[in-house]
């Protein structure tokens, strides 16, 4: 059996292989340790390289109803293939053990993916790309170097926000027409609050003394 592509493995990937055909024809014990070798070859690489688990996951517990099938079929056959054959059951159940306390079910998974971001921006849009302007220009995420298009979705996905490249557009153009003498109405308003935040809490440990 060739190696598999751990990206192209299939249910029954394992149950095609060498090892399978020449245990259920009860073949030479010769024979068949090449063929267990590269069958465990197989098992271990898809382990280590397995971009998607599940489809590992699968082709072991396909495997294994495959092998324990042979296992009772072939009781009595030759010494050799039922050695190999119950090393190989012995095989597949340690590793469906390992795999199964890794990965999650499929359910829980697709789950995960559908839920909100823990947190949300609850302020408005402005607000938000003011605040990303700021950081951007400030240097503080990439040096600098940033699509500031790709920046503002960035966040956006992160807070719950679709940001659409016209409304990143459009807030920054509505920043720039404000006409007060600092154009920063966010940023201003939130220096003083933290400030004010700041002195509540220093008269507060001040009145613990």
């Amino acid at each position: 059996m060739n190696l598999i592509n751990p990206n192209d493995m299939d249910y029954h990937t394992l149950t095609e292989s060498d090892f399978f055909r020449f245990v259920s024809q009860n073949t030479e014990a010769a024979d068949i340790q090449a063929a267990y070798d590269e069958f465990s070859r197989t098992i271990f690489r898809s382990y280590v390289e397995a971009g998607d688990p599940h489809r590992l996951l699968f082709a072991l517990i396909y495997a294994e109803v495959e092998l324990q099938s042979l296992h009772d079929t072939l009781s009595g056959g030759k010494d050799g293939a039922a050695a190999y054959l119950k090393k190989a059951l012995a095989l597949v159940r340690r590793m469906l053990e390992n795999l199964q306390a890794q990965v999650p079910p499929l359910s829980a998974a697709q789950k995960s993916d559908n839920q909100p971001p823990p947190f949300r921006w609850t302020g408005s849009l402005v607000e938000l790309i003011e605040i990303i302007y700021a950081l951007d220009e400030m240097g503080c995420i990439n040096d600098g170097q940033n699509d500031i298009k790709e920046l503002t979705a960035f966040f956006g996905s992160q807070l719950g926000l679709e940001i659409k490249d016209s409304h990143c557009y459009n807030a920054y153009t509505d920043m720039k027409r404000r006409k007060s003498e600092s154009r920063t109405y966010f940023l201003d308003k939130m220096r003083e609050r933290l400030n004010l935040r700041m002195q509540r809490d220093d008269a507060k440990e001040r009145a613990r003394r």
